[in-house]
């Protein structure tokens, strides 16, 4: 029988994408397990979480570290323990050393809450209401040594309303999140997408292409 295809969550906070992933693995729209959740804060309300599924947690606090190299080292020994198919970038705020990101190459996504390669960096919810924006959203993508810059796999598109604030505008973006993220980790699961040479292939097509983009 085939090994479940093996997820391990990093998160800094309340771990509201997390549950989306706990959610999707418990309903079956998600076919994969989630070997572990780390933290490199202990008191990360997203831990929580993973004990009430069941799901070991660790916690690597940065601060015990003198350089982001040793604290990056000491991550990925605790990561690879758990046997990841994937590592899942779910609120984890940190800047990631080249080192590490080599090695997760091709099996290392984040969620970015903005439609790349706009507004890359903090704030994305208020500098896009700043800017007139008509439309924003959030996307996934391979994570490289460019900070938001590695390929976008999909993205979700929501409105810009006329009244909106920051938080409201983020309440909306949190949403799209919730089920786009779960959803391409499936793709990576079910091998329908692959990170190429040419950049990502959904269904053997480029990736932006093949998935509609609007949720």
């Amino acid at each position: 029988m085939a090994q479940p295809f093996r997820l391990v969550v990093l998160i800094s906070g309340s771990g509201s994408n997390l549950q989306a992933f706990i959610d999707r693995v418990a309903d079956g729209s998600l076919p994969a397990t989630i070997a572990a959740v780390i933290s490199n804060k202990a008191d990360a309300f997203g831990l929580e979480r993973a004990r009430r599924a069941g799901i070991p947690v660790d916690v690597v606090s940065h601060r015990e570290y003198a350089s982001r190299e040793d604290f990056d080292r000491a991550l990925a020994a605790r990561i690879d323990a758990h046997r990841p198919d994937l590592v899942v970038l779910a609120g984890f705020m940190r800047i990631l050393t080249p080192a590490f990101v080599h090695h997760y190459a091709g099996r290392l996504i984040n969620i970015h809450p903005s439609l790349l390669p706009k507004f890359t960096g903090m704030d994305t919810h208020a500098r896009a209401i700043a800017a007139g924006e008509k439309e924003h959203g959030c996307s996934v993508h391979f994570v490289t040594e460019e900070l938001d810059g590695g390929p976008v796999v999909a993205q979700a598109r929501v409105p810009v309303l006329p009244d909106d604030t920051p938080d409201s505008l983020r309440e909306r973006v949190q949403r799209a999140e919730h089920r786009l993220y779960p959803e391409v980790a499936g793709w990576l699961a079910t091998g329908r997408l692959v990170l190429t040479a040419d950049g990502p292939r959904l269904d053997g097509r480029p990736a932006l292409a093949a998935h509609d983009n609007v949720h």
